[in-house]
């Protein structure tokens, strides 16, 4: 028998934890072979569809979420079409709260797995694999299997009459019964590798499903070290932590992280979730020692209006909080990443501006504004017509209207979530937009101005090149600030040149013709004798001009970029004033 678990992921770089994990735990205790199959909501539907029927499989388990629940039923209504005998089972975090309903609307599903779902899919294989022996041996009617699926806690399956049944709700497994789910990583050399130090939270956050089961269960650290030597012996890109507050639990966070200042390899990054007012100065001074680009975090704000945390069901101090992130900024060694959701309760649009305001001011290497989903099974779904929730009907049931947020105010906000997207959680224009935000009171305002530049000439919705982006700021300071265009011009062209050594010239970049022959002999000077440019030896003065440039600003500072070093954090190039033109020119 051959099951095949597919996962439609959002993008290439993604991997499904998942699947893993349920192939892992049924092959130590089953014979059947189990294939993984990844693709992408970029995918075409016809290039899957044909890769499954190539592979022949007897049992199809798809893993469903909010991004790709409507693509994965698509999918199965063709499948059966070109593979009829085929077996198709559901399960993940969008089928699990309405399964009966989704096994009325598909026929061409046998059956949901609801919840956790090692052990369920475990018994479910064995069930399958136990029903084509019996065939095979006494030629039993393959349809007896539905007799027995009823033993089988946590699914909801189609009966051979047609009555829809669901079992017995399964109890947790301990964390250290699931094993590793990686036996090699082949394949997975330009992708997030998924892992889990421990499952739940003990937080009531009412629009996330990990409030509906508040308990928390930790892998044991011995094992979890030795599962995170396999990744630092691999030396794999990134490892994100998939652990809800992966700190809730201070002796289990601050023993890895310990572990991992201890362990480096010099390559691995680790993610992590946080809860940041959570952090005592322990935990705090051992993140500051670690290498930059270790470990990054990402810790969820969510809203800065206190009513709207409590209604929530979220417990957080908004103070302890500011200082912790203020702690790791200074250390200037960790990437943080703050959320904010926009369309909670009793956050109104004068709400929100501050909320964003304050959290901007925290100075985050990403801001990311995201909006309320309202997900099927959440305590914010049941309460949805209290707080006169209006959202979209189908997934991922992204908000359009609250009582105290209308759809302008969503579209508005639409609006400054591209420009955040584009102009600061790129970390493209990091001293433009330092300089721009001294002069505004509220950041989000400066963001909202922007974006009405943007619509006023129909430039949003179109896919800009980086160069374009740079292109569009400047016309915007250009016609809003034309006293100090030439500071904001030097400004954007420090910012373009630190991250790559651009062919084209953009138009605002001042004229370097004057200045050829001395640019020219300064990088003839460094590849024999060099002062700033150490590790170019070797090699000639235009090799060493395409590795780094030195630009001349319009108030005559000499700004070097070197690409060979980058910030391991923003991977910028790095830039050193080398002089001023006039005292360099009469030097020459």
């Amino acid at each position: 028998m051959k099951i095949l678990l597919a996962a439609i992921n959002a993008k290439y770089i993604h991997s499904n934890l998942g699947i893993y994990s349920l192939k892992a735990y049924a092959q130590k205790r089953l014979n059947c072979r189990i294939e993984i199959g990844e693709y992408t909501i970029n995918h075409q539907m016809d290039g899957i569809l044909q890769d499954i029927y190539r592979r022949k499989p007897d049992i199809v388990g798809f893993s469903c979420y909010v991004w790709n629940i409507i693509y994965v039923k698509r999918l199965v209504r063709n499948l059966v079409k070109v593979l009829p005998d085929v077996i198709i089972w559901l399960g993940g975090p969008e089928v699990s709260y309405d399964a009966p309903q989704i096994l009325w609307e598909e026929r061409a599903v046998a059956g949901i797995m609801t919840g956790e779902g090692e052990a369920t899919f475990a018994e479910l294989a064995a069930c399958y694999q136990q029903e084509e022996d019996r065939k095979t041996s006494q030629g039993a009617d393959a349809g007896e299997v539905c007799g027995s699926l009823k033993d089988i806690a946590g699914i909801v399956f189609r009966s051979s009459s047609g009555q829809i049944i669901t079992t017995a709700r399964r109890e947790l497994l301990s964390m250290d019964e699931i094993p590793f789910p990686y036996s090699c990583l082949e394949g997975m050399e330009h992708r997030i590798v998924y892992y889990e130090s421990s499952r739940g939270c003990p937080y009531s956050c009412s629009y996330c499903l990990s409030s509906v089961d508040k308990t928390v269960r930790f892998r044991s650290l011995e094992l979890v070290k030795r599962e995170l030597d396999f990744f630092l012996e691999q030396k794999v890109p990134q490892v994100k932590f998939v652990d809800r507050t992966f700190n809730c639990k201070r002796s289990h966070s601050l023993a890895v992280w310990k572990y991992l200042l201890e362990h480096d390899n010099g390559v691995t990054n680790f993610h992590f979730e946080i809860s940041a007012d959570l952090m005592d100065s322990e935990q705090l001074n051992i993140l500051r020692q670690m290498r930059p680009g270790l470990v990054q975090l990402e810790i969820g704000v969510q809203s800065a209006n206190l009513r709207t945390i409590r209604e929530i069901r979220r417990t957080m101090d908004l103070e302890r909080l500011e200082k912790a992130v203020a702690f790791i900024k200074k250390a200037g060694n960790i990437h943080q990443h703050l959320d904010l959701i926009a369309g909670l309760p009793y956050e109104d649009y004068e709400s929100f501006r501050l909320s964003f305001d304050r959290v901007y001011r925290m100075k985050p290497d990403q801001l990311q504004l995201g909006f309320l989903k309202v997900l099927k099974g959440s305590y914010m779904a049941e309460a949805g017509e209290d707080y006169g929730l209006c959202y979209h009907e189908e997934p991922p049931y992204e908000v359009l209207s609250t009582r105290w947020l209308d759809y302008e105010a969503i579209l508005e906000l639409k609006l400054v979530e591209e420009m955040v997207e584009v102009y600061h959680n790129s970390r493209q224009f990091t001293h433009t937009l330092q300089a721009l935000d001294s002069q505004w009171d509220s950041p989000y305002a400066m963001f909202r101005e922007i974006g009405n530049y943007y619509e006023a000439r129909k430039l949003t919705g179109i896919s800009h090149s980086r160069l374009a982006r740079y292109e569009i700021l400047y016309g915007f300071l250009k016609e809003n600030y034309p006293g100090d265009i030439k500071k904001y011009g030097d400004l954007l062209t420090y910012d373009l040149y630190l991250r790559e050594n651009v062919k084209s010239r953009p138009g605002f970049a001042g004229d370097q013709s004057p200045f050829k022959k001395a640019i020219r002999n300064f990088f003839a000077e460094e590849s024999t004798n060099a002062r700033y440019l150490k590790g170019y030896e070797g090699y000639s003065p235009g090799q060493v001009s395409k590795m780094a440039h030195l630009e001349v600003l319009s108030d005559g500072r000499m700004i070097l970029f070197d690409y060979k070093e980058r910030d391991p954090l923003n991977h910028n190039a790095k830039a050193t004033e080398v002089g001023r033109w006039l005292l360099f020119a009469g030097h020459q």
